[in-house]
């Protein structure tokens, strides 16, 4: 008889590896982090780790697509908002959440696109990602617009890229300066954002 999966057991110990990997992707980078380190890292045995993900390039996928869900869950809600304008805003803060939260992920993200020069694959979901968050941002955006929320002579488009540029240059800054401190500038990429998309003759 098989044994029986407890769904609960193997969602945290899945996602015990993937809060292990991430560790050591930020820290070491993709190329230099092996299957032993990783196996190490968290705990387990190498046929342990392959139960879970084929391989590490799967399980570095894993670490960097793991909040998606959650962020088209947020988008579909934010959707349905009253207010377009704090709907939009709430996305901009979620997308820079992670920067602000989790010192590791700026270098988790600077990583990833170092290795999206390298490898098709983990470019196309680089690209996936940023093209359904900036779909999402369009979306609000045009809500937001249609409120008469958002200066009409700007392009939602044009508006949207910007935005998305925004973000990644917090993420950008926060993994090469060590200075920079993403929480507190967070705060003011949400007044940036606000302010340039406020219509002229709002006081």
């Amino acid at each position: 008889m098989p044994r029986k999966v407890d769904p609960e057991a193997h969602a945290a110990k899945r996602q015990h590896i993937l809060d292990s990997a991430a560790v050591l992707f930020a820290a070491r980078g993709y190329e230099r982090t092996t299957t032993s380190q990783l196996c190490a890292q968290a705990g387990i045995s190498l046929g342990t780790l392959y139960h879970y993900f084929p391989g590490k390039k799967q399980l570095f996928l894993a670490v960097l697509t793991q909040d998606e869900q959650q962020t088209r869950s947020l988008l579909e809600e934010l959707a349905q908002d009253a207010d377009p304008m704090e709907a939009l805003l709430r996305f901009v803060s979620h997308l820079a959440e992670p920067a602000a939260e989790h010192p590791i992920v700026p270098h988790l993200v600077l990583e990833a696109m170092l290795q999206a020069h390298r490898d098709p694959e983990v470019r196309k979901v680089l690209e996936d990602a940023e093209s359904h968050e900036t779909h999402g941002l369009r979306r609000l955006l045009q809500r937001a617009a249609g409120s008469g929320d958002v200066d009409p002579e700007l392009d939602v488009e044009e508006a949207a890229s910007w935005i998305s540029s925004l973000i990644s240059a917090l993420y950008l800054q926060a993994a090469t300066q060590p200075e920079f401190d993403p929480a507190t500038q967070r705060k003011h990429l949400i007044r940036s954002v606000r302010a340039f998309l406020r219509p002229p003759w709002t006081p």
